[in-house]
């Protein structure tokens, strides 16, 4: 016991250390890449977009935990990915390649080591907080620091539970990175009811629980995607999931032994939605995206949509993995203005931004609220895409909840730019996609941030205009 405690102050000094050594988070280390994306010809034929995301993050740290040999197809090879990659090879994961897939030699719950190194999690907020949830209750500390974007967005939602778990911490002022984490062996199961609709928190606090004894329980008055409850189910952890009085209660029992598994990764619905909707706004459009993950808790962007009057038809329908997976089918539709569904908002959270480009050509007025969350993300989403598409010709209010969009009633936006993407990929993209629907194009500042998430899509962007 006096030398496993040792090594843990060993390495929470070691940890202060490059936590003060940090304290300046890098930035992205190239030059900015600017492009105008040009008004397109009609987009055609059939494309397959990336490994989701959210399912990429968990099939790596699941595999990490279990005991034995994982194999990871479809996985999303994309920069945030990868960054969750390196982290679990810092705390002992053994991870490498077999041709297309990829191969986790899984260490067992609590079987981390302590890493010599601080966490580098780039522009990556899922690794992060999933990895937190993980580092907290096994006796290690780490420092976990990011690029300038994610060093400002605040970690507090996260640290508050997982500290009354047992877990320290030393963020930097505001809640932010670099943080330095001490984890805490045995810690303590906790109750935590959400006060936000988050995911990753959900998910951070029930990867606490994997290896704290006794039942660690979260409620949920929201739903959110659930990802983690899927596939830790499948892993053979202890979990169950009810509903009572309206809310979601899960239950992760402590300490199992994860079974390893083979994983195929569906296509990410977020990637989708880009394609989706410049397939719907561009005359003449006729374009399947294949293989795309239909998880319900993930898919209300193309229930709106259709909800707007686009033309989306799910072809071969049928489950992988335990996740619903289809073919879309998306052809050109004249859009119609409506007031978004605020409990739809958790479903469709990181689709907003290009959900905004389609409301920006629509015939009508689009109503959005209930999108606090949108402040907090790699930048503040309302105020950056209202200036956007302000600024490209679109008529736009932006509330402290939402944006209220004026469509063009499917004439193109004017163009223009260079827009600023703040680092976030999902308004460059965003914003590209507007290019497509303009009159003389729209150029954003920097390409290289559409590398945490979509690293083809430019490539694909060319391969469907005709």
């Amino acid at each position: 016991m006096g030398s496993r405690a040792a090594g843990i102050n060993s390495g929470a000094r070691l940890a202060r250390s490059m936590c003060r050594c940090q304290s300046r988070p890098p930035m992205l280390p190239d030059t900015p890449t600017p492009r105008r994306f040009m008004p397109s010809g009609p987009l055609r034929g059939r494309i397959r977009v990336p490994g989701d995301k959210s399912i990429s993050h968990r099939a790596l740290m699941f595999s990490a935990l279990a005991v034995g040999r994982s194999q990871i197809s479809g996985l999303l090879e994309g920069e945030d990915v990868l960054a969750t990659a390196a982290a679990l090879r810092q705390v002992g994961v053994t991870i490498g390649r077999d041709g297309e897939d990829w191969i986790v030699d899984g260490v067992g719950v609590g079987g981390f080591l302590q890493p010599q190194g601080a966490l580098e999690m780039g522009n990556s907020g899922t690794s992060t907080r999933l990895l937190m949830g993980l580092v907290a209750s096994q006796g290690i500390a780490a420092v976990f620091t990011g690029d300038a974007s994610l060093s400002r967005r605040p970690m507090n939602r996260v640290i508050e539970p997982l500290a009354q778990m047992g877990a320290r911490f030393e963020p930097s002022a505001g809640g932010t990175l670099p943080l330095l984490l001490e984890g805490i062996e045995p810690a303590v199961p906790i109750t935590y009811r959400l006060p936000v609709a988050s995911a990753q928190v959900k998910s951070a606090l029930l990867l606490a629980g994997l290896n704290t004894p006794g039942v660690t329980t979260v409620i949920e008055p929201v739903p959110t995607r659930d990802h983690t409850e899927r596939m830790l189910a499948g892993f053979g952890a202890q979990l169950t999931v009810e509903e009572t009085n309206g809310e979601r209660v899960i239950r992760i029992t402590g300490q199992p032994e994860l079974k390893p598994q083979e994983i195929e990764v569906p296509g990410d619905p977020s990637s989708a939605a880009f394609f989706a909707v410049a397939a719907s706004l561009v005359p003449g459009s006729d374009l399947v995206i294949e293989n795309v993950g239909l998880n319900p808790t993930r898919s209300g962007i193309f229930t709106v949509l259709r909800q707007m009057g686009a033309t989306i038809e799910e072809l071969d329908p049928r489950e992988v993995g335990g996740e619903a997976v289809a073919d879309l089918h998306v052809r050109h539709a004249p859009l119609t203005g409506v007031e978004v569904d605020p409990a739809l908002a958790p479903s469709m959270i990181d689709e907003f931004p290009v959900l905004f480009v389609a409301a920006a050509l629509a015939h009508g007025r689009t109503v959005t609220s209930g999108l606090d969350e949108l402040r907090v993300k790699e930048s503040d989403r309302l105020a950056a895409m209202a200036t956007a598409l302000s600024g490209v010709g679109a008529r736009v209010e932006e509330r402290e909840d939402g944006l209220v969009i004026g469509g063009t009633g499917g004439e193109p936006l004017a163009g223009g730019g260079p827009i600023a993407t703040h680092l976030d990929h999902r308004i460059a993209m965003s914003m590209a996609v507007a290019g497509l629907a303009s009159r003389d194009g729209v150029e954003v500042d920097d390409t290289r941030p559409i590398g945490t998430s979509f690293p083809t899509f430019e490539r694909l962007v060319g391969e469907c205009e005709q």
